[in-house]
C-alpha cells in the first residue's frame, strides 16, 4: 500500500493500480521502454490491474512475465467495464491510468487518475477526468515511486 498525505486535497491509501494497455503502456502492442521496470518496482506496494480489448492481441503475452492481472473486455460499452472493474476493487484504494475516451469514468471514479499523453494523444473527455496528466506512461509511473512529486502538483 502506498500512502500519501496531500496537504489541502486529501491523503491517498491506494493498494491498486489499474491500467489501460494500448496507448497508456504500450503502442501497437508492444510495451513501451521503461514500463516494465517501474511496474516490477511499483508491484511490492500496489496489485496491479490491466483493462484492455487487446486490439492488436498481445496483450496476454507481453505482460506474462509481469506481476499482474489482465482483464481482457469485450468491445462493448468498454467505459462502464472499467469503471465496474475499480468499483468491485474499492475506488477509494485505486489509482488508474489512461488516455482513451472508454477510460474517462475509471479515472473520474478512481481516488486518483492520471491521464497520459503520448503518440496517440489522449482523449479531451479523459483529460477532464483526471487529476493529474503527465508527459508519458513512466512519468506517470514515477510519481508514485516518487510521492513528493504528486504533493507538489496536487496541494492547495
Amino acid at each position: 500500500m502506498i500512502r500519501i498525505t496531500i496537504p489541502g486535497y486529501k491523503t491517498l491509501e491506494l493498494a491498486h493500480l489499474v491500467l489501460d494497455f494500448n496507448g497508456t503502456m504500450a503502442r501497437d502492442g508492444a510495451l513501451l521502454p521503461g514500463v516494465r521496470e517501474r511496474l516490477e518496482d511499483l508491484a511490492g506496494e500496489l496489485r496491479i490491474h490491466v483493462l484492455t480489448a487487446d486490439t492488436f492481441g498481445k496483450a496476454r503475452s507481453v505482460l506474462r512475465d509481469l506481476p499482474c492481472t489482465l482483464e481482457i473486455l469485450s468491445a462493448e460499452d468498454q467505459a462502464t467495464a472499467k469503471l465496474a472493474y475499480v468499483q468491485r476493487l474499492g475506488p477509494a484504494s485505486v489509482v488508474c491510468i489512461g488516455n482513451g475516451r472508454n477510460d474517462r469514468l475509471m479515472l473520474r471514479g478512481a481516488s486518483l487518475g492520471i491521464a497520459v499523453i503520448q503518440e496517440e494523444g489522449a482523449a479531451m473527455e479523459t483529460l477532464m477526468a483526471a487529476d493529474i496528466v503527465c508527459a508519458s506512461i513512466t512519468s506517470a509511473l514515477e510519481l508514485l515511486s516518487h510521492p513528493l512529486r504528486l504533493i507538489a502538483t496536487l496541494r492547495s
